[in-house]
């Protein structure tokens, strides 16, 4: 009889043990923080790796002709094929639960109908075209579908929430809700990006701005800044009258603006020429906007429940440049022309991410390094004392006819890499922005970004860095427009605060003198560096927003007259993005010149907002239609070799299955595996006293 118990005994031991580790393994495999699996239902508190974002081609970029007639009611459609993009993308982002049941979700609830919808405007607009008595295009009707971008489910964001941004090309979308802070508004859509790989320690990145042209015997090195303040009127709208007139929110995302202040998606040429400006020579009323930077730490702003704020995922504070610096240069090469007035120049492209970097445009850096790395396609974490700068070159030759084109490029361009403008085209001043913003450092841990800083963009786009962009049109009265070319061409630095200030003596650089001389240092003597209004800015009623950090910092000299990205071989990282396509040059590099299409940006070789500008210039060719999103890079650069060792410092990493979590989770397994073994021995024992 105690032979029979003792078996007994052994027999439940070795049973109970065995399915208390069946049990726990089985729990551990389908545990909430290990990342979902696509078209698998998942438990309540777990994050399916979806879409990050939606990627639809770009129908404006492809329209680079439209009639007369029929250019306002092209632009209206235009601007709701951007609409559309922006709901279906909040409805992908708000429907994580119905995708991770169900993998054909998003390709039926959402692509299907979009594609139907943006169908519908493309027909529209081939319409406006026939009845305007031309042809639109016949590439249109395939630019009607788009497509989900994969998700990678490796990366968290701080706050629990997972990001799911791709480990290379940090497609950042946020699948399960606010991102650390960034709380929104009433019924404000999920906050998508920046993540985590979308950050790199600046003083870790490897020097990549390149050698600046030389001047030729007819080169224009003269300099002409205007003081315009820093937005202290705090005038903000979400529309772009340049892309969208006469539609409001046509950017859906908000702009600071400096300059003239009758800038609205109504506003007529009349309204600007008449309108009031914050230039301290009033013989500038030109308007100068970008979109404005923000810190995710969960402010409340002002336009936190309004679309193109919170309702379409831009949150967080609205911050203020201590510094805006405008500044216009020569060329390397000739003299420069006058600019008509109400040129438009758009320089960078807000839909980088989607689109490619063909004509991505933005400079990122920190002072102290911005004659050494500028960044295209990451944001830079600055040391201690180091202030965040933006900075733009626009594009510096015109054809001589057009103030605008049907896709806001073709009737400018960049200059070659000697600073050549192409047949036909003439060299203009080279408008040059520079922006200094105080921005709380965000912190980086194991492949999370707390606190994180970006710039506002289309929801889709999700807070990339290569999305920043810079607007203007030129409202100078004739005699000041003059005055500015022939200062320019005769090589003298001129305008509000020449040769003195913030940017150091004497012009861009440290006085090369424009065109071959930098970037930075005239422009940063313009106007105040606070927040306080320029002298002639009219204080008008301000919105509940951003105050400004009066501190001051040196502006160390970019080189505005930048152009293509260096070739194979300069110091320059490529920064892998989906698909294989690199984003961007990271550099500022010389005259402002037409980069190829996928040049790649140093900005993501960490290896081992908003207001005036004045800067380095951009690489990308203005006029050239916005590549793929897939298109490869045709150039790798020196620093991809070394970019593995240091990848580690921003890429997404792990966040779960370390020792210790495994210690933890998997003990009741561990407990289940003793009383198994105890069993056996208790049988092996009865057998013995047995025998």
């Amino acid at each position: 009889m105690g032979a029979q118990r003792a078996t007994f005994a052994a027999a439940a031991l070795i049973l109970g043990g065995g399915g208390l580790v069946a049990v726990n393994v089985y729990a551990s495999a389908t545990e909430s923080g290990s990342g979902g699996t696509p078209g698998q239902a998942n438990p309540s508190n777990q994050t399916w790796s979806g879409a990050a974002t939606i990627d639809c081609p770009d129908v404006g970029s492809k329209l680079a002709e439209v009639p007369q007639q029929a250019k306002a009611d092209v632009d209206k459609e235009l601007a709701l094929l951007d609409q559309q993009v922006s709901e279906a993308y909040a409805r992908m982002t708000s429907e994580q639960q119905a995708q991770a049941q169900d993998a054909n979700f998003a390709q039926n609830a959402i692509l299907g109908p979009l594609k139907e919808k943006r169908g519908a405007v493309i027909d529209r607009i081939k319409t406006d075209f026939k009845n305007a008595g031309a042809e639109a295009p016949n590439s249109l009707d395939a630019l009607a579908t788009c497509t989900a971008v994969p998700a990678d489910q490796s990366q968290n964001n701080a706050g629990g929430q997972n990001s799911n941004g791709q480990q290379q090309n940090d497609n950042g979308g946020q699948n399960g809700g606010q991102q650390n802070g960034g709380q929104q508004g009433g019924g404000a859509s999920t906050v998508s990006g920046p993540v985590a790989a979308d950050f790199v320690d600046i003083t870790k990145v490897q020097p990549n701005v390149p050698q600046k042209p030389g001047s030729g015997g007819n080169a224009s090195t003269g300099t002409f800044t205007s003081a315009c303040g820093v937005n202290a009127n705090k005038k903000f709208n979400t529309d772009n009258v340049i892309v969208a007139p006469g539609v409001t929110n046509g950017a859906h995302h908000l702009h600071d603006y400096v300059g003239n202040q009758s800038n609205d998606a109504f506003a007529t040429n009349d309204d600007l020429a008449k309108a009031a400006t914050t230039c301290q020579n009033q013989g500038d009323k030109s308007t100068y906007y970008w979109p404005v930077l923000r810190v995710q730490d969960g402010t409340q702003e002002f336009d936190a429940d309004k679309n193109g704020g919170g309702l379409e995922g831009n949150v967080g504070k609205v911050l203020q440049a201590k510094q805006a610096q405008i500044e216009f240069i020569g060329n390397p090469q000739s003299k420069v022309v006058e600019m008509p007035t109400f040129l438009r120049i758009i320089t960078g492209d807000a839909k980088a991410f989607t689109n490619g970097p063909a004509n991505a445009n933005a400079h990122w850096s920190c002072t102290g390094f911005e004659d050494k790395v500028q960044l295209t396609d990451k944001y830079p974490i600055c040391p201690q004392g180091s202030s965040v700068v933006r900075s733009f070159a626009f594009q510096s030759c015109w054809d001589g006819q057009n103030i605008d084109s049907a896709n806001h490029r073709t009737h400018v361009a960049f200059a070659d890499a000697n600073g050549n403008c192409a047949g036909g085209f003439k060299a203009i001043p080279q408008l040059t922005m520079r922006l200094v913003y105080d921005v709380p450092a965000p912190t980086l841990e194991n492949g999370q970004v707390k606190n994180p800083y970006a710039v506002d963009g289309f929801p889709e786009q999700v807070h990339k860095a290569i999305t920043d962009h810079d607007d203007f049109i030129n409202v100078f009265d004739a005699s000041l427009m003059r005055e500015m070319v022939d200062c320019i061409n005769a090589g003298r630095q001129c305008g509000d605060g020449a040769g003195g200030g913030a940017g150091g003596g004497g012009g861009a650089g440290g006085g090369n003198g424009g065109a071959d001389g930098g970037n930075g240092g005239g422009a940063g003597t313009a106007g105040p560096s606070q927040g306080e209004p320029t002298p002639g800015e009219p204080t008008l009623s301000p919105d509940p927003s951003s105050g400004g950090n009066e501190a001051t910092a040196s502006a160390t000299p970019t080189d505005t007259q930048t152009t293509q990205p260096p070739a194979a071989g300069t110091p320059e990282t490529a920064q892998p993005t989906r698909g294989g396509q690199a984003t961007g040059h990271s550099g500022v590099v010389k005259a402002d010149t037409k980069p190829p299409a996928a040049a790649s940006d140093a900005a993501g070789a960490p290896k081992g907002g908003a207001h005036e500008h004045h800067g380095s210039e951009t690489t990308h060719p203005a006029q050239t239609p916005a590549t793929g999103a897939d298109a490869p890079s045709a150039q790798p650069t020196a620093q991809d070799t070394s970019q593995a060792g240091s990848q580690s410092q921003t890429e997404p990493q792990a966040v779960t299955g370390d020792l210790a979590d495994t210690g933890t989770n998997l003990w009741p397994a561990a407990g289940g595996g003793v009383l198994v073994i105890a069993g056996l021995v208790l049988l092996l024992r009865i057998r013995r006293s047995s025998v």
